[in-house]
């Protein structure tokens, strides 16, 4: 008598189709930026509304606890424009070169990462970025063991077929390590 179980085999997802490299910047999806505003609301709310009211109380000023729960929100509500600006503001684009991400709330920042220095690729969906069907795209790449570009955000088919079109340029490159 066999103790083994006979499982179907469970069959694969069929490929999706590879991304085809764009000259354009490719903005990141705006159920993004709601999640960005409510997790930077959250930090907002701890950081400026606890500082604000943390101040407000130990000066002593007048409606002591109103004052408390007006930094409260004043803090959640900066932080939510802040985060909701800041993933709206954020861009990425493929070419035959590599991956380019651009980011610019104040300050304007643009990351290019040639596909000769690719050394891995993840894909991390939290629990939160799988409800809303997001995922983050992090390209490791030659280098200490810090240097990675996460890119958050992104739709969840999106970061599947960009990761899958980095490792198969990557795949094709001559001069990647």
């Amino acid at each position: 008598m066999s103790d083994a179980i006979d499982t179907p085999a469970i069959p694969s997802p069929p490929p999706l189709p590879p991304l085809p490299p764009s000259p354009d910047w490719q903005p990141l999806p705006r159920r993004a930026a709601a999640i960005a505003a409510v997790g930077a609301a959250i930090t907002g709310t701890v950081v400026i509304g606890g500082g604000l009211g943390t101040a407000w109380v130990l000066l002593d000023l007048p409606l002591r606890w109103l004052g408390v729960a007006g930094m409260l929100v004043l803090g959640a509500a900066i932080g939510a424009v802040i985060g909701y600006r800041r993933q709206r503001r954020t861009f990425w684009r493929l070419d035959a070169q590599g991956l380019g991400v651009r980011r610019d709330l104040m300050w304007e920042q643009e990351t290019r990462v040639p596909i000769s220095r690719v050394q891995h690729l993840d894909l991390r969906r939290g629990p939160i970025e799988r409800s809303a069907r997001l995922a983050t795209l992090v390209v490791h790449t030659a280098g200490s063991r810090f240097s990675a570009v996460s890119l958050s955000g992104l739709d969840g088919e999106d970061a599947e077929r960009l990761r899958d079109t980095l490792a198969h340029q990557l795949d094709r490159d001559d001069d990647a390590l």
